[in-house]
């Protein structure tokens, strides 16, 4: 059944929209939570999805969301011929859940447009993914995007690349990880860096925790701004033992960003 979420957030305006007009405000302001904010989001970007389009599926709590309502509107008639290219087997399995055809990227190079979160952003709308373990097919698919659209909740917004303090993923083969580890935490020693492996818990304790590509990742953790993020970009990706990390830098074409004052739309600015 279609929920109506924050009708106000859904005009088209670029401009930030309020989330009610002060002549409706009620005495009582609505409590809205952190996946309200969420699917507003997800909702205002399936805006921009038309029939016929192919569509890279996001993971994660606020992509699934976006997932959920292009189905919905499949149902309804309202989008056609929609063909998806999922960024995870988790977002694969609620696709086929919602009756929405798949493909992949060898069927696919170009994508016309991909919907997905973050977990940071930044002023220049470069990006940190990758917490919920999914990066490296993230990155595959959203880098042969025409259009990239992020959704996020005010909470994401960050001055610079980890200064949450929460992790930046990197995607490692399990091979002599703690090798791979060490010299990543070396790479920015001064920023702070430190360097975990990520676990869940098993039958036996914490075991590593293993992607859909059957690595592992090390999640670093800065105390300090890293600096030039395409030079720290390429310092990482230069160690043997490396798959990806979870820094997107300059892909984001657009970002949604959803909170208490309404919602605000980012686009890239394009170089002259």
């Amino acid at each position: 059944m279609a929920i109506p979420y924050f009708p106000k957030f859904m005009g088209s305006d670029n401009s930030s929209i309020p989330l009610l007009p002060p002549s409706s405000l009620p005495l009582s302001p609505p409590i809205f939570t952190q996946d309200d904010f969420k699917k507003a989001a997800a909702y205002k970007a399936v805006e921009f999805v038309h029939s016929g389009m192919v569509l890279g599926l996001g993971t994660g709590s606020t992509a699934k969301h976006a997932v959920d309502r292009i189905a919905e509107l499949l149902r309804l008639g309202k989008l056609k011929d929609i063909v998806g290219i999922p960024t995870s087997k988790k977002t694969h399995d609620q696709a086929v859940s919602l009756g929405i055809p798949l493909s992949d990227l060898d069927s696919h190079p170009v994508i016309d447009l991909a919907i997905d979160g973050a977990d940071e952003v930044d002023p220049h709308l470069n990006l940190v993914k990758g917490r919920g373990g999914s990066l490296l097919r993230e990155k595959m698919v959203e880098c042969v995007c025409k259009k990239f659209i992020v959704i996020v909740d005010e909470s994401k917004l960050v001055e610079f690349i980890g200064a949450s303090g929460l992790a930046m993923p990197v995607e490692v083969v399990p091979y002599c990880w703690k090798f791979t580890a060490v010299r990543l935490q070396n790479l920015f020693e001064e920023s702070g860096c430190i360097a975990k492996l990520r676990t869940v818990g098993g039958k036996d304790g914490e075991e590593p925790y293993v992607t859909d590509n059957e690595n592992y990742i090390v999640d670093l953790y800065f105390k300090k701004d890293i600096g030039d993020l395409k030079i720290a970009s390429d310092r990482i990706l230069r160690l043997a033992g490396v798959v990806e990390h979870g820094m997107f830098l300059d892909m984001a074409t657009t970002v949604i960003i959803a909170g208490e004052s309404g919602m605000t739309i980012k686009n890239k600015e394009l170089e002259q």
